[in-house]
């Protein structure tokens, strides 16, 4: 194990944030530079535990306490190597990942866990610093061709894994650049882009080519995408997003999440000088508490917002574990992002009931109710009636599945009960040779479950086409997070 007293003699720390009158002035990164002998004490907390439960908490099955264990010993470079045994983009994961793995960590059954998501991300930073990350291309090559529709990490990761393997990989895209919504949906300030290009750049060494700009189904048929290619992995998420049908929707001002956010990333890859869906002087309503309502959030202060408000639906989640969600499960409590300590105020148990507009068709108020939840269902409040002032609505209320446009429909595949893609164990769909892979066949997720897929679908495909046992599948298309 790292330092047998660590858990008892260090307290945990993590890196302190940039302060916000600084950070709102441009699209950084939050948090400041964390030292690497404060950082191998935070290591020296993992206790090596006999049944490492931050395992089963990670669905990519990280070896966490042997990486702890070496960055205590401050032998970073074999830390590296076994962080990329099981994890294709660590730089994602450490800046993106809730950490479910430090929900299960055995520490936090009665104090604070010890600091994975954060010892993760100094790996990688350092191990790129140090000129130790560089491409793997293959011995050999198969002769065999892949089709990879998305770009998304599900798609990024089955595609390395399959270059790797050997195979010819093709990675398409409907956008004009490669990365999904790593690109495009997650702001600057959760993660700068740079991260993903030089993944990008290991990538295109490797082998694996990226054709951006077409749309599967329309652009090229799927007649051909099937001829051209042995195996299809179809990674290209769940982006049909779930709407909010109530009076006054058709007004003027009122977005989907990924209506907004896009045109802000545009304006940081020189693309644009202003989003065009700007919060600048506007009181800004978002309705939907998840992570997305929050990148909208920091978007909107960071824009020069009059005012912003997030609005949820379900109640205030407690401020500690609940019972009913015992560790090592990943709870539902009250978390405060980054964006949260910039301002906004969040309202909880309520409903949106309509959209108010002015003369000329924009919104300029919403009407909200208080709800309870009673028996499943929320019910109104009676009285609790009210106005809320906005001249922004943004709609973060998640996705319903994948789209049901030209490429599923023209490959044939089925559905699950859920609307997803559905496929069998070896991520295959009714379709021989096509696979599903990431939120297209799990539903709206995490990133870290995304990565998990593609490597197992990797492994799916590679048997498919050659017969062999030899890429990792750290899961099943049947699992599910603990709890």
């Amino acid at each position: 194990m790292a330092d047998p007293k660590g858990f008892l003699t260090t307290p945990r720390q993590t890196p302190a944030s940039r302060p916000v009158d600084l950070r709102l002035l441009d699209y950084r990164e939050v948090y400041e530079d964390f030292a690497h002998n404060r950082l191998e004490a935070q290591a020296g907390r993992c206790m090596d535990c006999g049944i490492p439960f931050c395992h089963q908490g990670c669905p990519l099955g990280n070896l966490i306490p042997e990486w702890n264990t070496l960055v205590w010993r401050q032998d970073w470079r074999a830390a590296s190597e076994r962080l990329h045994a099981t994890n294709n983009f660590p730089e994602f994961t450490g800046t993106l990942c809730p950490a479910p793995c430090e929900s299960a960590c055995v520490l936090a059954i009665n104090s604070d866990a010890v600091t994975i998501k954060r010892v993760e991300i100094e790996i990688i930073d350092r191990a790129w610093a140090e000129g130790w990350v560089g491409p793997e291309s293959p011995s050999t090559r198969t002769g065999k061709r892949v089709a990879v529709v998305g770009s998304g990490p599900a798609g990024l990761a089955a595609a390395q894994q399959l270059t790797r393997a050997g195979h010819e990989v093709t990675v398409y895209e409907r956008a004009d650049r490669i990365g999904g919504l790593l690109r495009y949906g997650i702001p600057e300030f959760k993660m700068e882009k740079w991260r993903l290009d030089r993944r990008l750049d290991q990538m295109r060494a490797e082998g694996t080519t990226f054709r951006a700009g077409v749309n599967v189904g329309a652009d090229l048929p799927t007649e051909q995408l099937r001829a051209d290619h042995d195996a299809v992995v179809l990674a290209g998420g769940a982006t049909a997003w779930r709407d909010l049908p109530v009076p006054g929707r058709e007004l003027d001002g009122i977005y989907q999440a990924m209506e907004y956010l896009p045109p802000s990333n545009r304006v940081q890859e020189g693309d644009l000088d202003r989003s065009p869906i700007h919060a600048e002087g506007k009181n800004v309503v978002i309705i939907g508490g998840g992570d997305t309502g929050a990148d909208c959030l920091g978007t909107a202060h960071r824009q020069g917002a009059a005012s912003v408000t997030q609005l949820e639906i379900m109640p205030t989640p407690t401020q500690s574990r609940p019972a009913n969600q015992p560790w090592p499960t990943h709870p539902m409590i009250y978390r405060v992002s980054s964006a949260h300590e910039e301002g906004g105020e969040r309202m909880f148990a309520v409903n949106t009931q309509e959209f108010l507009g002015d003369a000329q068709g924009h919104v300029r108020a919403l009407r909200l109710v208080e709800v309870r939840n009673v028996d499943g269902r929320f019910e109104p409040v009676e009285g609790t009636e009210r106005e809320l002032p906005c001249e922004l609505v943004l709609l973060a209320m998640g996705f319903v599945g994948p789209e049901k446009d030209a490429l599923l429909t023209g490959l044939g595949v089925d559905y699950d009960e859920r609307g997803n893609v559905a496929r069998d164990a070896s991520f295959m769909t009714n379709q021989d040779g096509v696979f599903s892979t990431g939120d297209m066949g799990r539903g709206q997720s995490l990133i870290v479950w995304a990565i998990a897929e593609g490597r197992a679908a990797a492994a799916g495909v590679d048997a498919y086409l050659t017969g062999r046992d030899v890429l990792p599948a750290p899961i099943s298309p049947t699992d599910r997070p603990i709890g």
